[in-house]
């Protein structure tokens, strides 16, 4: 009889050895389930609060931050901008007037001034009539101080594509920068004011053949 109470004893410790180890089991199952979920949904959360660009056929992600975190950067690429929007010209009078039109949504009345200058010396007609294009490539943008009005110079080379030559000239301008809302027409949120023309002189002329 001791022998049989023995062998049920044992087997009552081993059920609960598996007993327990099956808890432990099933404890540790559920542990790492809640786990997984958490991660799964803290990353869902991540992924959601991100923004992706697509740009030719590539996907970048897009990172929010303020005008102030990327000060330099903005204003010269507003700058660069107006700049390529007011002199490149094709001999096409809606062309220009798109172009231009661009380059008037960056700049305060000072840019407006400049254009009808241009205009009324018959600067834009003689494009046309003479089927000239203009291009330019800015070399460097200076940016003076950035308290205040923000002040800046910008140097760079246009190119006048005639039928029969090509002229490289020197261009250097001067204005400010003013900060406004951003918009679609203007995306870095600047406005070019007291902008005007320090130098433009030629540098050489070349014959095409």
């Amino acid at each position: 009889m001791s022998t049989m109470f023995k062998k049920i004893k044992n087997i009552d410790t081993a059920f609960a050895y598996v007993r327990g180890f099956t808890m432990l089991i099933v404890l540790g199952s559920l542990l790492l389930n809640g786990l997984v979920l958490y991660m799964y949904y803290d990353l869902l959360g991540e992924m959601q609060d991100r923004i992706y660009v697509l740009s030719s056929g590539d996907v970048f992600q897009a990172h929010a931050s303020s005008k102030n975190d990327n000060f330099p950067v903005e204003a010269r690429a507003h700058i660069k901008r107006f700049h390529e929007y007011f002199f490149t010209l094709d001999p096409d009078d809606k062309a220009i007037a798109q172009t231009i039109n661009k380059a008037l949504y960056l700049a305060d009345g000072s840019a407006k001034r400049q254009y009808d200058n241009l205009m009324e010396s018959g600067f834009y007609a003689s494009l046309i009539a003479g089927n000239i294009n203009q291009t330019i490539q800015i070399d460097s943008i200076q940016i003076l101080q950035q308290q205040g009005p923000i002040a800046f110079k910008c140097y760079a080379r246009q190119q006048i594509i005639r039928s029969s030559s090509q002229t490289t000239r020197l261009l250097i301008t001067k204005g400010a920068l003013r900060q406004v809302s951003r918009s679609e027409n203007n995306p870095h949120g600047f406005l070019v004011e007291r902008w005007g023309i320090v130098q433009n002189k030629d540098l050489k002329t070349q014959i095409r053949k």
